[in-house]
């Protein structure tokens, strides 16, 4: 199996894929033709090696995703509908906005909800993190559920299926066709959801360590120990990627069964498109 180190999302109409050294995004436009686009990448880490250390990755990586994924939605959107450009500001300013409410909601709101409860479970207990992780989640699974209701979203899972399909079918050295592709798990394990969910899991242990009485206070710190939460579960999903022992498996099997909601099974058509991105992304020497 080829070290995993291709990575992506599904865009409109279309897949982005991400390599160390190449970023590519391929869309079907209205006429039925696979438009590619490819562009070289240069890893922060590269620049400053210091940004490449444990933990601190993590977020580099975050960081440098959402960039690629600004840019991708915003060619993806201009080449599936043309007559609508889309200019990566706006699609910025939207993404912006996008991750405060997200933050605000998965990560402020549950802290406020059960904040009443203090009282009974006491302060920074772990019963009372343990409670507001579990408001955290049934958020986030109640949100993806309802997004899926959305004819357009679900299609977006589609494309979704077809990039971990691809990027599994790559990995496990079978040919890249789409009918190849198509016998391959649309669960990956080192899906961005599979790494939301580590989030959260992860802060009933660290908010429990660092809870102070004030809501106001303990809401701050909430958004402060965001980076050192994305450290650790970046560091935790590549591991869980990578080993197969029990404990791995474990760790991963939530996140693996939460993105029945957030992948669809992708059409041959689909598939090709996603194939067409890791074409652009991978070695003439790897395929």
């Amino acid at each position: 199996m080829k070290q995993g180190n291709i990575g992506g999302q599904a865009v409109l109409e279309g897949v982005m894929l991400r390599s160390p050294s190449r970023q590519a995004v391929a869309v079907r436009t209205a006429s039925g033709e696979i438009v590619t686009n490819v562009s070289p990448l240069v890893p922060l880490a590269k620049r400053w090696p210091v940004l490449g250390f444990p933990l601190i990755r993590g977020v580099v990586a975050l960081y440098e995703s959402m960039s690629g994924a600004i840019s991708s939605l915003a060619m993806s959107a201009n080449l599936a509908e043309p007559e609508e450009q889309v200019t990566p500001l706006q699609l910025t300013l939207v993404a912006v906005v996008s991750l405060a409410l997200g933050v605000g909601l998965f990560f402020l709101l549950p802290a406020v909800l059960v904040n009443p409860l203090a009282r009974i479970c006491g302060q920074g207990s772990f019963l009372l993190n343990l409670l507001e992780s579990i408001v955290r989640i049934i958020l986030f699974i109640s949100y993806l559920l309802l997004v899926g209701l959305s004819k357009d979203i679900r299609r977006t899972f589609e494309y979704h299926g077809a990039e971990h399909k691809t990027i599994m079918c790559w990995e496990q050295d079978k040919p890249l066709t789409a009918q190849a592709a198509a016998t391959c798990s649309r669960f990956h394990p080192r899906c961005g959801t599979s790494f939301l969910l580590l989030v959260v899991v992860l802060s009933i242990l660290v908010f429990s360590l660092f809870s102070p009485p004030n809501l106001w206070a303990k809401l701050g710190l909430r958004l402060a120990l965001l980076p050192l939460l994305a450290g650790l579960s970046y560091e935790l999903i590549k591991w869980t990627a990578k080993s197969a022992s029990l404990v791995a498996r474990l760790l991963l099997a939530p996140g693996l069964a939460l993105q029945r909601l957030t992948t669809r099974e992708p059409d041959a058509g689909q598939l090709e498109v996603a194939l067409a991105a890791l074409a652009g992304v991978i070695d003439p020497g790897e395929e």
